[in-house]
């Protein structure tokens, strides 16, 4: 819109004319029921309240009726001033533009080439040797493994012979069957407790008990150990818990 030789905006004609109405954006807002906000957001050309060009032309012929003005004018004049940028042209296509300069291709590495077959045959050769050594390594390794004598055979072969007392006392090892684990209580003839626990399992596997002249001796499994008196092998019954009294002559 031209006013004396001046362009002016949809916004400012609203404004000037408001003004020359002599109203107020408070009064304006009351007439159309439009936001004073949205009011003065359309005078300063800001429309992005209206909530789209629907609204914001509604509004525009709102207001434009409120101040005295044309609202179909204002109207063209809003669709006029939001019109989209003209479109693209074949010529803005097709316009000339720098060549990619595309890099030259390179030759391969002969050296490089011939190096890495190098590794890889060096890592076969490395393979096929490190296969043909390690069965007999681990066949020796296993041979190694079952002749050693296992832990379980070395306790049994020292309890074969457990070393003599002298003859004034009672002695008795007591030790755990592999895999078995029996508890004992050894008592001397005055109440006094000389051993009480587990023996095998996680608990050490033997266990000596000395006495003066003889002493009680609780098992709770009997069956999972053997019983030494002064060197000698003690029968036990298997089955329930067992309390048995050893003397320097044998257990009973």
């Amino acid at each position: 819109m031209i006013q004396d030789g001046t362009t002016l905006t949809v916004g400012d004609a609203l404004a000037a004319a408001r003004r020359q109405a002599g109203l107020t954006i408070t009064q304006v807002s009351q007439r159309t029921c439009i936001r004073e906000t949205i009011v003065r957001g359309i005078e300063r050309g800001d429309y992005s309240a209206c909530g789209g060009d629907f609204y914001a032309r509604g509004h525009v012929r709102s207001i434009a009726r409120a101040v005295g003005l044309d609202p179909d004018e204002m109207v063209r004049e809003y669709d006029a001033s939001q019109a989209p940028p003209p479109p693209i042209t074949a010529a803005d296509v097709f316009q000339p533009f720098t060549p990619v300069k595309l890099k030259e291709r390179r030759r391969p590495n002969w050296t490089l080439v011939l190096l890495a077959g190098l590794v890889v045959v060096a890592g076969i050769v490395g393979f096929r040797y490190f296969s043909r050594s390690t069965p007999a390594s681990h066949t020796a390794s296993h041979h190694s493994t079952h002749t050693t004598t296992p832990p379980t055979a070395k306790v049994s072969q020292a309890a074969a012979s457990p070393s003599v007392p002298p003859a004034t006392q009672a002695q008795v090892v007591i030790i755990a069957k592999p895999g078995q684990v029996t508890w004992v209580q050894a008592t001397a003839v005055n109440g006094k407790v000389l051993f009480q626990g587990d023996i095998g399992g996680t608990a050490p596997a033997r266990e000596t008990v000395t006495a003066v002249n003889a002493m009680t001796v609780q098992f709770g499994n009997p069956g999972g150990a053997e019983l030494y008196l002064n060197g000698k092998l003690q029968p036990l019954a298997a089955g329930h818990p067992l309390t048995l009294t050893c003397t320097r002559v044998g257990c009973y």
